[in-house]
C-alpha cells in the first residue's frame, strides 16, 4: 500500500496517464493533402462522432497552382509542378506531424481524378513515396460522386437524403437505396450544366458577338436558356423517384458557396450544415440580377465576399444560380424537404476517407 504514496511511483503513474491520454486523442485526429485540379489543399479535423459528422476543423491551407490546366495543355505534368508538389507535401507533412502528433495512418494524400490523364503521373508519385513514404492515390473519376455524398452527408442521413453538388462543369451527385435484402446499391446523379458550361452554353445563343459580354443581353439569353435548363432537371429527377422520398438534400459547390456568403453574410453560423430555403435562393436571385452592386459594397469590407467575387464574375455567379433554383423547384414534394449547405466543402474528401475506414459506418454502396 505504501507504494502508492511513493513519489516514483505516482511520477510513472501520471507519466503512464498522460501518454495513454494523448494516445486516445491522437485517434480521432485525421489529416488530408489534397493535390487538386487548380490547388493544393491541407485539412487537419478532429472527428468527435463520424456517423453525425460532428468535427472540428484544426486547421486548413491552400495555395493555388493550375495543374489541370497544364495536363490539359501537354498531357503531362510540368517538371516544375512536380517540384513544387513534392517540396509542398513534405513540408505539409512534417508540420502536421510536429503541430499534431498524429497517427502516421490517420494521414491520406490524395490527388484529383484529372492526374490520372498525366503521362508522368509515376514520376510525381515516386517522389512523394521517396520523400515522405507515403503513396499518393489518386480518385477513380467513376468514385467521384459517391466520395462526395460519403463525406457531405452525414452517415446517420444515409438513407434519408441526397447530394447534390453544382461545380464548375457538371453538377455531381448520388444517393443510397436500401434494397430487400438489406444491402446498399449507391445511385449516382449528374446534370449536364455546372456554372462554366451553363454559362458558355448562354453565351453562344448571342448572335451579336459584340453583345457576349453585356449584361443586359447575358441575362435575356439566360432568361430563355432557362427552358432547356428545366428540361434537363425535371428529366434527372423523373428519372429517380426514390428522390421523392427522401427528406433531406444536402448541396455542395460553389454555387451554394456564393449564395451562402452573399445572401447571409455575417449570420452564417458555425456549423456544418446551413440551412436554406427556395424563398432565400430566390430573394438573393433578384439582388443578383437587380442591385448587383449590393454585393460589390458588401465585399468592400467582406473578405469572404470578396473571394467569391474573384472567383466568379455576374454571370457566372447568375448561371450557378439558375441551376441551385431550377434543381430546388423541380425537387418532388419541396415543402416537405430539408435542404441544407454543406458549408465545410474543402474537407468532404477527408470525411469520405475517414467513413470508409470506419467499423462504425456501412460505406460498402
Amino acid at each position: 500500500m505504501q507504494n502508492k504514496h511513493n513519489p516514483k511511483f505516482l511520477f510513472f503513474a501520471l507519466l503512464a496517464l498522460f501518454f495513454s491520454v494523448n494516445l486516445f486523442s491522437q485517434k480521432s485526429v485525421y489529416a488530408g493533402i489534397e493535390i487538386g485540379r487548380r490547388a493544393i489543399k491541407v485539412s487537419v479535423i478532429d472527428v468527435n462522432n463520424i456517423r453525425k459528422a460532428d468535427y472540428k476543423i484544426l486547421s486548413f491551407w491552400t495555395e493555388r497552382i493550375p495543374f489541370a490546366d497544364h495536363i490539359t495543355a501537354k498531357g503531362e505534368l510540368t517538371q516544375e509542378d512536380i517540384t513544387r508538389t513534392s517540396v509542398i507535401v513534405t513540408n505539409q507533412l512534417q508540420r502536421i506531424k510536429a503541430e499534431n502528433k498524429i497517427l502516421e495512418e490517420n494521414i491520406f494524400v490524395v490527388a484529383a481524378p484529372v492526374f490520372a490523364s498525366a503521362r508522368n503521373l509515376d514520376v510525381l508519385k515516386n517522389k512523394i513515396a521517396i520523400l515522405t513514404g507515403k503513396q499518393l492515390e489518386v480518385l477513380d473519376v467513376n468514385e467521384e460522386a459517391k466520395t462526395l455524398v460519403k463525406g457531405a452527408i452525414p452517415p446517420v442521413d444515409f438513407a434519408n437524403a441526397f447530394l447534390l453538388d453544382i461545380g464548375a462543369q457538371t453538377t455531381k451527385g448520388g444517393y443510397i437505396d436500401e434494397l430487400k435484402d438489406g444491402k446498399l446499391e449507391f445511385i449516382p446523379l449528374e446534370l449536364s450544366f455546372g456554372t462554366m458550361t451553363l454559362t458558355d452554353a448562354v453565351e453562344k445563343t448571342v448572335v451579336n458577338k459584340s453583345q457576349v459580354n453585356d449584361m443586359s443581353t447575358y441575362q435575356e439569353k439566360s432568361f430563355d436558356y432557362n427552358v432547356i435548363l428545366r428540361k434537363k432537371t425535371k428529366e434527372l429527377f423523373d428519372a429517380n423517384p426514390p428522390l421523392a422520398k427522401k427528406d433531406k438534400l444536402y448541396l455542395s459547390g460553389g454555387a451554394v458557396w456564393a449564395f451562402s456568403t452573399l445572401f447571409y453574410d455575417e449570420n452564417v453560423n458555425k456549423d456544418h450544415y446551413v440551412a436554406l430555403t427556395l424563398q432565400d435562393v430566390i430573394d438573393y436571385d433578384a439582388i443578383l440580377k437587380n442591385n448587383f452592386n449590393k454585393f460589390t459594397n458588401l465585399a468592400k469590407t467582406n473578405k469572404e465576399a470578396a473571394r467569391v467575387l474573384s472567383t466568379y464574375d455576374q454571370k457566372y455567379l447568375i448561371s450557378a444560380n439558375n441551376i441551385l433554383v431550377t434543381c430546388l423547384e423541380s425537387i418532388p414534394d419541396y415543402a416537405t424537404k430539408k435542404i441544407f449547405f454543406v458549408k465545410e466543402g474543402q474537407v468532404i474528401w477527408l470525411i469520405s476517407y475517414i467513413a470508409d475506414r470506419s467499423k462504425k459506418i456501412n460505406t460498402n454502396f
